[in-house]
């Protein structure tokens, strides 16, 4: 689940959905879903209009669409599944995703709880509380539901990552380590415990991130958060070529990833010294972000350093625009006014 909110939905489609009966399945309004989204959605139209009545492929469809984004389309298609079967406890957790997404938290909670009394050995319902405890940061709820569904079924990555991420958050960092490693000791392709480590042994600034972020490339050769943190830990070691070749990875995937821009522009700035490139970079990532603070600020100081005083003085007032109190702008325009 991710924190991305928007809101509104009619309050008598959501009643129909908390009710047990199916409804007539020639009354249902089913969602007209474009076949351009993506590959997947396509085949998934195609074996829908072959099989109108089945439940599970609205489900399937729902979920892909929750990725996509295209949240008022997941709702209907899981709708129609619930109105078609309304006893499947699976189908009430992709409806909490919807609603999650949608900002409607009181109603993705009701709708794992409906999941939760529909089928009691349901460990991925226990893990969905567990992670809506996540987010909220109630920890001490969140490891009360991850040990009931590691009580229905012990082999189970996903609660030992989650409880990874329990104790990443609260600062033991070490029985974080622990729980990621036994996530991908169950799984071996858990791509998510792989970044987590990485993460975790780059703060210690150990070598064996390296290996962990490299493990995430071969599982998704398209990741930008391996590239990054690669980038990231060889920057931080002084491998500056190393970095800047991950960074470049990163926009041929992304073009619009703006702190690849960003650490670009500051590699040039601060380690290498090529002025005129990092005012490049920085003005890539504001292309990007024309919000971006510290980008302005850069550019600006990249700016001053190449003697271009009117720029640097733009940038530094852009920089305070939209930070009140920029210490660094505010420094740098004192020394603009000095020539």
């Amino acid at each position: 689940m991710k924190n991305i909110f928007a809101l509104l939905i009619i309050i008598s489609l959501c009643i129909s959905l908390f009710s047990c009966g199916g409804g007539k399945k020639n009354d249902i309004q089913k969602a007209v879903v474009s076949d351009s989204i993506s590959p997947e959605i396509t085949k998934l139209n195609i074996k829908i209009k072959a099989d109108p009545n089945n439940p599970d492929l609205y489900n399937e469809r729902s979920k892909l669409l929750i990725e996509k984004q295209k949240l008022d389309e997941a709702f209907a298609d899981i709708r129609t599944a619930l109105n078609l079967d309304s006893s499947k406890a699976s189908y009430f957790l992709t409806l909490s995703d919807v609603y999650f997404a949608k900002g409607k938290v009181k109603n993705c909670k009701l709708s794992i709880e409906k999941s939760m009394l529909l089928d009691p050995k349901y460990a991925e319902a226990d893990l969905k509380y567990a992670e809506l405890n996540l987010y909220f940061k109630e920890y001490k709820k969140t490891n009360e539901y991850i040990d009931k569904a590691l009580a229905i079924d012990k082999i189970n990555a996903k609660a030992y990552f989650m409880r990874g991420m329990t104790y990443k958050e609260i600062g033991d960092t070490a029985k974080a380590v622990v729980n990621f490693k036994t996530a991908i000791d169950q799984a071996a392709d858990y791509y998510h415990a792989y970044i987590q480590l990485g993460i975790l042994y780059s703060i210690k600034n150990n070598q064996i991130a390296v290996d962990y972020f490299l493990n995430a490339l071969k599982l998704n050769s398209k990741s930008t958060e391996a590239r990054y943190g690669l980038g990231m830990f060889y920057q931080e070691n002084e491998e500056y070529e190393k970095a800047i070749e991950e960074y470049v990875s990163i926009l041929k995937i992304d073009p619009k990833y703006k702190f690849a821009h960003y650490n670009l522009g500051y590699i040039y700035l601060v380690y290498l010294k090529n002025y005129e490139k990092a005012v490049t970079n920085f003005s890539n990532a504001i292309t990007c972000d024309p919000k971006y603070a510290e980008a302005y600020y850069n550019r600006g100081f990249s700016y001053e350093l190449l003697k271009d005083f009117k720029d640097a003085k733009a940038d530094y007032k852009s920089a305070l625009d939209l930070k009140t109190n920029y210490q660094k702008a505010i420094d740098g325009l004192n020394r603009i006014e000095k020539h």
